[in-house]
């Protein structure tokens, strides 16, 4: 009898199977093929237009033109200071959401040059060049006051007297680009004085490597790579002297020697000379950093240099250790190897960005990577509002020894380092998008290695076309 009831059971789900359509032949209410429906995730999956890619940028470029005045005020009245004559120990520059010496602003000069370089708006060129040339315009001026001791402004003072690579490297490196492009430009002097101040005057480790003396004694932080290796690089493009081209891949390798987990594919953040062992803490952004450095540094390393090699391959596994940690919705996390820690914007345009560039130079390959970039652009374009700030910046952070230091680090909108990154992300993906041949088949995003000539949703691909 129990027999019969299962025989009868079997028979039901049998015909049921039969009169159903297959799986390809499903659908939605829509009478759309379910296997075709769009993901149904926040983020908008697939390859976004260069129009909407730049439309992003735009609105963070707006927004940051209105929170960093490029005017000199007196800090008593308030007036505008007009002329160089009239500087005196009040005069400072007008204060707005960002300050226009950091290291942030460093690296959002050289990101809204990649932009103006990308898409040909000159509202982008005139951006940096403004703030750039009232730097040094004022610099001659507030330099005679500080040498007869007078208390001037910080934000001028790290221009014509650094004291750390986080007021010298990332700026230098901007300028010394703007100059490659305009040789008119009146920047030699504030680079050579940024770069002196890199190459002779930072703590360094006995061997030679960018060291600080916090939180303790002879600490290496992952952050230095970009703080003092790209403008040692760069100038070595602006002179032509392998001396800084030497000590830039010098310095790569140091790190890299102290610093990454090979098994991992991951730079650690801090390394402490007296420590023992030497803590791993995968921070986000500093691992940005250390592949920004990777790609600045390759984008001008001669293609003969010994250590061009070693410095590729370390790019290759980089890469390799990042894209395994992407998150699904194109985020990276604060610390990478914990997906319990929030996901972070600024590591995450720093990521895209470099594996656009990558992929678009011919370093990594566009069928891996590729994918992982327009995912990375669409995290960053989610994090960026209608006002064009953006949001999810983990705020400056300095170096911890415990999970607890970095997963509760807050984020704001007021963060600086998300502004440069997000449009220097966006400027390469429109490369990308101009470059490279992403499409869409059966819902994925695929790179090829030439145009595909066709619209149908799924197609097959083996040097013609075949659907």
């Amino acid at each position: 009898m129990k027999m019969r009831k299962h025989i009868k059971t079997l028979v039901i789900v049998m015909l049921a199977i039969a009169a159903s359509p297959s799986a390809a032949q499903q659908v939605n209410d829509n009478n759309t093929p379910l296997h075709l429906m769009k993901p149904a995730n926040h983020q908008r999956y697939g390859i976004p237009t260069v129009e909407e890619v730049k439309q992003t940028m735009d609105r963070v470029l707006k927004y940051i033109d209105s929170e960093t005045p490029a005017v000199l005020i007196d800090k008593n009245t308030g007036k505008e200071v007009m002329r160089p004559q009239d500087i005196n120990a009040d005069t400072q520059l007008k204060q707005g959401g960002f300050r226009l010496t950091s290291y942030e602003w460093g690296v959002t000069y050289s990101g809204v040059l990649a932009a103006w370089e990308a898409t040909g708006d000159k509202a982008y060129k005139d951006y940096v060049y403004k703030r750039q040339l009232l730097l040094a315009k004022i610099a001659p001026r507030f330099k005679e006051l500080y040498k007869n001791k007078a208390n001037i402004d910080n934000n001028i003072r790290r221009v014509i007297d650094p004291h750390a690579l986080d007021d010298a490297g990332a700026v230098c490196t901007s300028m010394i680009k703007a100059l490659l492009k305009d040789n008119q430009l009146p920047l030699r002097e504030l680079i050579d004085n940024y770069s002196n101040y890199i190459l002779n005057k930072e703590h360094r480790m006995e061997d030679g490597t960018f060291a600080r003396l916090r939180p303790h004694k002879n600490s290496v932080w992952l952050d230095d790579m970009f703080m003092g290796i790209p403008a040692m690089a760069y100038m070595g493009k602006l002179t032509g002297e392998n001396r800084y081209y030497d000590e830039a891949a010098k310095q790569v390798l140091l790190f890299a020697k102290r610093m990454f987990v090979p098994e991992d594919g991951l730079f650690r953040h801090g390394w402490v000379e007296a420590m023992n062992p030497h803590p791993t803490f995968y921070w986000g952004r500093a691992n940005g950093w250390a592949i920004l450095t990777l790609c600045e540094v390759l984008d001008v390393l001669p293609d003969n240099h010994p250590q061009r090699q070693a410095i590729t391959d370390l790019l290759k596994s980089h890469a390799a250790g990042l894209a395994r940690l992407q998150h699904h919705d194109g985020f990276w996390h604060q610390l990478l190897n914990r997906n319990d820690t929030y996901l972070e914007a600024s590591a995450t345009a720093i990521y895209t960005y470099c594996m656009a560039h990558a992929v678009n130079m011919g370093w990594l390959d566009a069928k891996a990577y590729g994918p992982v970039a327009l995912m990375g652009w669409q995290a960053v374009r989610s994090s960026v509002n209608d006002k064009g700030q953006v949001e999810k910046v983990c705020v400056g952070t300095g170096m911890g020894f415990d999970a607890a230091f970095y997963a509760y680090r807050p984020t704001h909108v007021m963060a600086a380092h998300g502004y440069g990154p997000a449009i220097w992300a966006g400027a390469e993906i429109i490369k990308l998008l101009k470059q490279q041949h992403p499409k869409l088949n059966d819902s994925a995003v695929q790179f090829y290695d030439e145009e595909v000539d066709t619209d149908k949703p799924i197609f097959n691909y083996d040097g013609t076309i075949k659907y």
